[in-house]
């Protein structure tokens, strides 16, 4: 078994809770991104969604996901999302809203 297939992963109550910043730099803390790129610019879309692939695999709490996640800016890059296939069906079955906006 994979580690990605049996590591708890976090989801929020809504993605209402999801009102992170949709512009701008943001600094990831190290535990959730301990690479050299932990700073992303959220006006460049492909900086965009590795900081959101990188948050979604390694949130620890609900109150990560909430200060670096924006419910609208998750559901536009949803289906272009490189994540461990677990991640994307506890969200998937969580928000359907997510399927449907892909």
């Amino acid at each position: 078994m994979r580690y990605a297939d049996s590591r708890p992963y976090v989801i929020p109550g809504s993605l209402a809770e999801l009102t992170g910043p949709t512009s701008g730099m943001v600094e990831l803390p190290t535990h959730l991104d301990w690479s050299e790129q932990h700073v992303y610019d959220l006006n460049d879309p492909a900086q965009t969604r590795l900081m959101y692939e990188r948050v979604l695999r390694e949130a620890i709490s609900q109150r990560d996901l909430a200060l670096y996640l924006n419910a609208e800016v998750l559901r536009r890059l949803w289906g272009r999302l490189f994540l461990p296939v677990r991640v994307r069906l506890l969200w998937e079955s969580a928000f359907p809203a997510l399927v449907r906006a892909v």
